[in-house]
């Protein structure tokens, strides 16, 4: 259609845009004043009285407004493309999120063409004439067919006509509205009924409003046209918060002129549907039945503008396939158009849809929820990028969300759990595949202020030794080939504290020769094949005893600091020298460090022994352990024993240091086997070990200080102790609290 398009430049045609009118207010105030409009007002009235009636559209029209608020903030804080409240959520609350909204919000759309088109035809079927006796229930479904056919032709060719076509639908709907005040104004008044007789409505007050509030829902039908407006920033807050102030003022007026008319009692209120306005308006059914059609067609035409640009914006995110996000020559999105049309026609063959569209308006209520919601945590998160032309208090976002949830109850609590049981299944399954996306989400904004506010509570407990956590640093280097050594870590870590995987580069950062992006982006994929969850840093030093330290000292954030310090075993003697120095150095720090040497992995099945090799004292046994407690929490160590070995050189002894070993292990409420054993003479203390733990899958043993210029002895001491051993973990414990147990 050349509605639709003009010749720019390089003969390209440009799509039409629209404004602020034809594009946002005149699709979401003609869905407001719809059939709901016309066909319950009267019946309203008659069951709760003026007074109450007033009250219901003041509550309902509240919760559309806040929800207009809260999409107005949000649309003035981005740039709002194609697919409007899907579109704004997922950039918002994340993909998994937008798609579990995204799709019922299609689905429901979609139907909606059904439904408006059912009800436009049951409209037309007022002229059956009579002498043709009832109404075949074919001829309903035949017209309603054609009617979803019809729109859907024009919808996919111009969504300039359209909406073009809506202005003369707005002028009937509004001449009816004035042909109802002066059936009023020309007929005989009386005192308004105040107070609620629930005639017809015996469940009362809350019933009433849940049958009633339908009527203010549609507001969103303008924000569906996101993408084909000139600039959604200014027109969607402008267009949406109209709208809604409009029907709202559209609202409160009817009712009070109803209460006041003598044509119709109370009681005939209360019994009367759609007929009610062609009994009291001026002309009677001539100009109250062509604002009825065109309601009901207009909002036939919102559902048929929205529900196929909700499905190019989900093909666009790779929701849905990508054949659905094509545009026709005008700007169309044609395809999406067409099967939408085709799922209302064989909607058709439903028949009675009255329970799915209880279900779909409780899905709409959903989707006003999740706006909400999104603006609530945006403005408490306070991302700095946040920054809304039009601001709503966290609290008033909130509060409309809590409206929102409760009215869905009121309606129907089963359809209500069944739509959030469908969503919950929606965002797990596309949870599950892992989506990437390319731009942020308030999730990370709202972890960030939720970790502020921990960290700076943490700040009164990080040095009590009760709240100990494993937060680990492990040195190592290439993680493909150190894999082992960070699958221990993380073994210990059991999800309780916070893992740091270094990989420490000797090199010269001037040299640019590392790309350090690259090298972590390899050290994520190796981690998540892994199954492993923790932070990832590349660091470039020019020495290894100096950049330790420093990587060490600089390692977290605020009471989030590395605690214990993990190395791998080297070959080479002068890398293990520099370790021990560096050992020393962070004890001095007062953290608390691990040498591991793994001779031997164990399968998975033959985990079933730690042995824990202690001297009677404190400083470091009460780390190991602990450290082997952590180890038996995963399922892979569950069925390993404890066994702590304690050497002593005389059999006298053996009781006292039996009730010291039991002591201890009741102190800390572990689950281990004391064994004592007294020294034979002409065995030492490293063959004892041999002996005794050439079995076992793992073995603890305490690390001591060398004094300076003693290293390379005390190298050749570790490496005597740990051979023939399958894995030796040599702690040393430099906590403050070391010796407190924890």
């Amino acid at each position: 259609m050349e509605n639709d398009i003009n010749v720019g430049e390089n003969n390209k045609p440009v799509v039409e845009k629209f404004g602020t009118f034809l594009g946002v207010y005149t699709p979401s105030v003609l869905t407001i004043l719809g059939l709901v409009m016309y066909l319950r007002f009267g019946w309203v009235l008659g069951n709760v009285g003026l007074g109450f009636t007033l009250l219901i559209v003041v509550l309902a029209s509240s919760i559309t407004f806040i929800t207009a608020l809260s999409a107005s903030a949000i649309a003035t804080n981005m740039h709002v493309g194609v697919g409007g409240e899907y579109y704004m959520i997922s950039r918002s609350l994340g993909l998994e999120l937008g798609g579990a909204i995204g799709i019922p919000l299609y689905l429901c759309r979609t139907l909606s063409i059904t439904f408006y088109s059912f009800g436009l035809a049951e409209a037309i079927m007022m002229f059956w004439p009579a002498s043709l006796g009832i109404i075949p229930a074919h001829m309903i479904q035949l017209i309603t067919a054609i009617i979803i056919i019809g729109i859907t032709i024009l919808s996919g060719k111009s969504a300039s006509l359209v909406l073009k076509l809506q202005i003369p639908i707005m002028i009937a709907v509004g001449l009816s509205i004035i042909a109802l005040l002066a059936g009023v104004l020309l007929g005989e008044t009386h005192s308004p009924e105040m107070t609620a007789t629930f005639r017809t409505a015996p469940k009362g007050f809350w019933y009433v409003f849940a049958v009633f509030f339908p009527a203010v829902t549609g507001f969103t039908a303008g924000i569906g046209m996101s993408g084909d407006l000139k600039d959604p920033r200014k027109s969607i807050p402008k267009g949406t918060l109209l709208a809604v102030s409009t029907g709202m003022l559209v609202y409160l007026f009817i009712p009070v002129i109803l209460a006041f008319t003598a044509k119709m009692s109370p009681q005939e209120f209360a019994t009367t549907g759609v007929e009610t306005w062609s009994k009291i308006a001026f002309l009677g059914a001539l100009l109250v039945i062509p604002g009825i059609f065109g309601a009901i067609l207009s909002s036939a035409f919102g559902s048929v503008l929205g529900g196929p640009r909700v499905l190019q914006s989900l093909a666009q995110d790779k929701l849905a396939p990508s054949f659905l996000a094509k545009l026709s020559k005008t700007g169309q999105p044609t395809i999406s158009t067409w099967i939408s049309g085709a799922i209302a026609l064989i909607a058709v063959g439903l028949g009675d849809l009255n329970t799915v569209a209880e279900f779909v308006t409780i899905l709409f209520l959903t989707l006003y929820v999740m706006i909400n919601f999104s603006a609530a945590i945006e403005s408490l998160t306070g991302d700095a990028s946040y920054r809304p032309k039009v601001k709503v208090p966290w609290f008033v976002s909130l509060l409309g969300s809590f409206g929102a949830i409760a009215v869905m109850f009121l309606i129907s609590p089963i359809a209500c759990i069944l739509a959030i049981a469908f969503e919950i299944i929606l965002f797990l399954a596309l949870r599950k595949r892992s989506m990437r996306k390319e731009w942020g989400d308030v999730r990370a904004g709202f972890w960030g202020t939720l970790a502020r506010f921990a960290l700076l509570n943490l700040r009164k407990h990080e040095n009590d030794p009760r709240n100990w956590r494993p937060n680990i640093l492990v040195f190592a280097g290439d993680v493909k080939k150190r894999l082992p050594l960070v699958q221990l870590a993380n073994f210990f870590n059991q999800r309780r504290g916070i893992l740091t995987v270094c990989n420490m580069i000797i090199g010269n950062l001037k040299n640019n020769e590392i790309n350090i992006k690259k090298e972590i982006e390899k050290m994520d994929e190796t981690l998540d094949q892994a199954g492993i969850l923790a932070f990832n840093e590349v660091n470039v030093v020019s020495q290894f005893e100096s950049g330790t330290i420093n990587i060490t000292q600089a390692n977290g954030i605020a009471g989030l600091h590395s605690n214990t310090i993990m190395f791998g075993w080297s070959d080479k003697k002068k890398r293990m020298i520099s370790m021990l120095k560096t050992i020393r150095t962070i004890t001095g720090l007062q953290k608390s460090s691990l040498l591991v040497r793994i001779n031997e992995l164990p399968e998975k099945t033959g985990r079933d022994r730690m042995d824990i090799w202690w001297r009677g004292k404190h400083s470091n046994g009460d780390l190991m352990l602990l450290l082997a407690h952590l180890l038996s929490l995963n399922d892979e160590w569950k069925n390993a024993k404890i066994i702590i070995h304690t050497i002593i050189l005389r059999e006298e002894d053996r009781e006292f240091m039996m009730k010291n070993v039991q002591d201890m292990i009741d102190e800390v409420r572990i689950k281990a086997e004391p064994q004592i054993i007294i020294k034979p003479q002409d065995k030492s203390i490293t063959e004892i070990i041999h002996e005794h733990s050439r079995n076992a899958n793992l073995v603890f043993m305490g690390l001591k200080l060398p004094l300076e210029g003693e290293e390379k002895d005390y190298v050749k001491r570790l490496e005597e102790l740990s051979d023939g051993l399958k894995t030796t973990i040599f702690v040393r414990n430099g906590e403050e609290f070391a010796g407190e147990m924890i």
